[in-house]
């Protein structure tokens, strides 16, 4: 009996380069996309940064909105991970408020993807592309089902529809308050955190 383990072929030196490259690509795009959005984001400046010709990166991704959907799609696979690493046992209001701090510290960190506006291209290659709707689609899943216990256990308002909470949180990810009060340089980073976390789950109303 043969009782040799099968090692996976090792891959070839110019595949990890090309590997590496389009990983360099990707972090590249999505601080662009973070800093100015899709629209304002150029192919020219993507190539610049990591270095390489603008011909070069086309082999790796044909158009611009191919190389955005990538570094969407990136996102969205680190949201499933962050999500999937949250304990099995935690209350669905703190596994809620643990996802929605860690969007917003991607978000002050410069490492969150402004999402697309309606009209944009890019919204039609996202729609188009498997992975990244496939994605969407599980973490709308996993926090919509927290928003409804949450609500069973009367931690989160009954009387709101679900979605409208779903998408207050998915707007925390892009919420400009964030970089509103960072630009004060009055607080912390984790201060203007606090500060948000409890307009967000807290509102407005004296207590």
């Amino acid at each position: 009996m043969n009782t040799d383990i099968q090692k996976p072929p090792k891959k070839s030196f110019k595949i990890q380069m090309l590997a590496a490259r389009e990983m360099a690509i990707i972090q590249s795009v999505n601080r662009f996309l973070a800093e100015k959005g899709f629209d304002a984001m150029t192919v020219d400046e993507v190539a610049a940064e990591v270095g390489i010709a603008k011909a070069s990166l086309y082999k790796h991704f044909t158009s611009k909105e191919e190389l955005a959907c990538a570094a969407m799609v990136a996102a969205m696979r680190k949201a499933q991970d962050f999500i999937q690493s949250l304990p099995a046992g935690q209350a669905p209001i703190d596994k809620l408020k643990a996802v929605t701090r860690w969007t917003m510290t991607l978000k002050l960190q410069g490492l969150m993807p402004s999402l697309p506006s309606q009209n944009s291209s890019l919204r039609a290659t996202l729609m188009a592309n498997k992975d990244y709707m496939d994605g969407l689609m599980e973490v709308s899943d996993a926090l919509g089902g927290w928003i409804e216990e949450a609500q069973a256990q009367g931690q989160i308002n009954k009387g709101l529809p679900a979605v409208a909470v779903l998408y207050t949180l998915f707007a925390r990810a892009c919420d400009p308050v964030l970089e509103f009060l960072k630009m004060g340089e009055q607080h912390t980073d984790e201060q203007i955190l606090d500060l948000v976390m409890s307009t967000c789950f807290d509102g407005l109303s004296a207590r």
